[in-house]
C-alpha cells in the first residue's frame, strides 16, 4: 500500500509537468496572442466605439497576424457587453472597448453584476473626444461668461438638452457646468443626439454639450452657435474656439474611450497590448481617422488608466448623488 501511496505525488508531478508549459505557453508574452483576439463593443455597430475598436483591431491584425474579431452586445446601456467581457477568460484574448459611460458613470446608476475597478484589468485609454458648449441662435451670449451671465439673469428658465438621457456624459457635462458657474437650468431629456440637436436649432431647448462629430455640421451651417469646447486645451481642429475651462479653469468633459481586459490577465501580456495600442495610436493615419470622428488619442499607461477610474468613478457618484440623478 504504501508503494501505491507513494507512487501518486510521482504520477501527479508528472501531469503538472505535461500541463504546465502548455498553460504557461498560452498567457506568455512571447507567443501571445496565440489566438484570434475578440473585442466586444458593448453597442450597436456604427457608434464611435465601434469604429474605435475596428480600427485599432484591424492595426493589431497587420502587427501579429492574428485576427481580430469585433462582437458587437449591446443591451443595458452597454452594460451587458462589458459583463461578457468580466466574465471571460483572462488569457487576454478577450478584450472590451468601453466608453465613459460604462467606465465611470453606470456604476453610480445601476446595480451592476460586475465591478469597473475589481474585475477588469485596464489596458490603454484609446481616444477622447470633447463636446462643443452650443446654444440656439437666440440665445443672446456668445462666449461662456456671456452665457452664465444670461442663465444667472434668467434663472430657471434656461432649458438645457441632455442629449443622451438623464446620466448620460452629455447630461452630466451640464450639471457640472451648472455647479462650476452657480448657475441653475432645466434639463430636457433626449433618446439621442440627433433629436436633441434639431429642437435646439428649433428653439425648443436652448444649450447642450454634445458630441463634435454630431454637433459640429450645424455649427458650419450656421444654425446653431458654438460657445466654446470642453477640453482642458484648444481642438486642433477648432482652435480658434475658446475652451470652457479658460473661464472655469480645470473644466473638462467629454467622452473617453478605453480598452480592457479581465481581471487576472497577466500583466505582462497588459503590458504588451498597452506598447501595441500605444504604437497604433500615434500612427499618422490613425490619429486622421481620429480626428474625423472628433476625437484625439488620449495615451495612458495601465497604472494611469487605473487610476484615472480610481478618481472618475467617485467624482461621478458624488455628482449623481448630489443632484439625485436617477434612471427612473
Amino acid at each position: 500500500m504504501l508503494k501505491k501511496f507513494t507512487a501518486l505525488p510521482l504520477f501527479l508531478a508528472a501531469l503538472c509537468a505535461t500541463v504546465t508549459p502548455t498553460s504557461q505557453a498560452q498567457t506568455s508574452p512571447s507567443t501571445y496572442p496565440s489566438k484570434p483576439i475578440k473585442i466586444i463593443v458593448p453597442f450597436p455597430a456604427g457608434g464611435t466605439s465601434d469604429v474605435l475598436a475596428r480600427l485599432v483591431g484591424q492595426k493589431m491584425t497587420e502587427a501579429w497576424g492574428q485576427p481580430v474579431v469585433i462582437d458587437n452586445r449591446a443591451g443595458s446601456n452597454g452594460n451587458l457587453g462589458a459583463d461578457a467581457a468580466a466574465k471571460s477568460p483572462p488569457d487576454g484574448h478577450t478584450l472590451v472597448l468601453m466608453d465613459v459611460g460604462n467606465l465611470v458613470i453606470s456604476p453610480a446608476l445601476y446595480k451592476l453584476p460586475f465591478n469597473v475597478l475589481t474585475d477588469f484589468a485596464p489596458v490603454a485609454m484609446v481616444g477622447y473626444s470633447p463636446h462643443l458648449l452650443v446654444v440656439n441662435d437666440k440665445i443672446p451670449a456668445n462666449t461662456t461668461a456671456e452665457l452664465i451671465a444670461y442663465a444667472k439673469a434668467q434663472k430657471g428658465k434656461v432649458n438645457y438638452a441632455a442629449a443622451s438621457g438623464m446620466g448620460s456624459a452629455t447630461h452630466l457635462a451640464g450639471v457640472v457646468f451648472a455647479q462650476r458657474s452657480g448657475i441653475e437650468w432645466g434639463y430636457v431629456p433626449y433618446k439621442g443626439g440627433a433629436q436633441a440637436m434639431t429642437d435646439l436649432i428649433g428653439g425648443q431647448v436652448d444649450v447642450t454639450f454634445n458630441g463634435m462629430v454630431a454637433t459640429y455640421p450645424h455649427v458650419k451651417s450656421g444654425k446653431i452657435k458654438l460657445i466654446a469646447v470642453s477640453s482642458t486645451k484648444r481642438n486642433a481642429q477648432l482652435s480658434h474656439v475658446p475652451t470652457v475651462a479658460e473661464t472655469l479653469p480645470g473644466f473638462l468633459t467629454g467622452s473617453w474611450q478605453g480598452l480592457l481586459a479581465p481581471a487576472g490577465t497577466p500583466k505582462a501580456i497588459v503590458d504588451k497590448l498597452n506598447a501595441e495600442l500605444m504604437k497604433i495610436t500615434a500612427l499618422p493615419e490613425v490619429k486622421e481617422r481620429l480626428s474625423t470622428l472628433g476625437a484625439e488619442p488620449s495615451p495612458m499607461t495601465p497604472e494611469q488608466f487605473s487610476q484615472w477610474l480610481k478618481t472618475e468613478i467617485p467624482a461621478m457618484a458624488k455628482i449623481v448623488k448630489d443632484e439625485k440623478i436617477s434612471i427612473d
